[in-house]
């Protein structure tokens, strides 16, 4: 569910079961996960969200600096180590580095995690959509502080080009993850058995990405 703040948008995994009250909770990668009674409805859940944005955003910022940190120590040079598919390359092999500057070298190597994002996804996302029988209307390649993916309401999805950092299962796991909103919006037990029944395993991954995400950026 994305939710307009005053400072801009967030975006709320929303987890519904039997339970007495709401609850609000950021996980240490910024994600953002509301517990709510079954049958609540979204203008409770973004009061919710909404009363606390001053405190959502203050943390969210607080993260954008540790995730920059290592950017003091990174070299943006041919022997600069940087992710690609779970594993660190040298810059040179990534892109092409002969007489350019930093600001160009940082601008180029966004793009070829945007473009090689884009290419991963739509080769990996076919089979998925195969075993789950459904498809899309589109999906995009997006930059986000609080999200490695999502699916609206109108069945597009958008992942993050930071998950090219990840290793292959990794970005599987979100595919399938976005792939079963198609057919449960909401993270209800429905929604995780989808899930569990093409990837067992989902929760390692998911551990991954809480543990390891602050280390894909750039």
């Amino acid at each position: 569910m994305k939710i307009q703040l005053e400072q801009g948008d967030v975006y709320v995994h929303v987890v519904y079961a039997n339970r007495g009250k709401l609850s609000l909770q950021m996980e240490p990668n910024g994600h953002l996960t509301v517990k709510a009674p079954k049958g609540t409805g979204d203008e409770q859940i973004e009061k919710l969200v909404r009363q606390h944005g001053a405190q959502i955003w203050q943390r969210l910022n607080k993260l954008e600096e540790i995730r920059k940190g290592p950017d003091k120590l990174r070299e943006y040079e041919q022997e600069g180590k940087f992710l690609y598919l779970g594993q660190y390359h040298l810059l040179h092999e990534l892109i092409e580095t002969d007489s350019l500057g930093e600001e160009q070298l940082r601008a180029d190597l966004k793009k070829f995690y945007i473009n090689s994002c884009k290419k991963i996804i739509g080769d990996r996302i076919k089979p998925y959509q195969a075993l789950l029988k459904v498809k899309p209307k589109s999906f995009e390649i997006i930059e986000s502080r609080t999200k490695w993916g999502s699916c609206s309401s109108d069945r597009q999805l958008a992942f993050n080009y930071l998950l090219a950092m990840a290793p292959v299962d990794v970005i599987d796991y979100v595919i399938v993850h976005e792939l079963c909103h198609l057919l449960h919006m909401n993270h209800d037990r429905s929604f995780w058995r989808r899930v569990g029944a093409i990837m067992p395993d989902y929760k390692e991954k998911e551990r991954f990405l809480a543990r390891y995400g602050h280390a894909m950026t750039l």
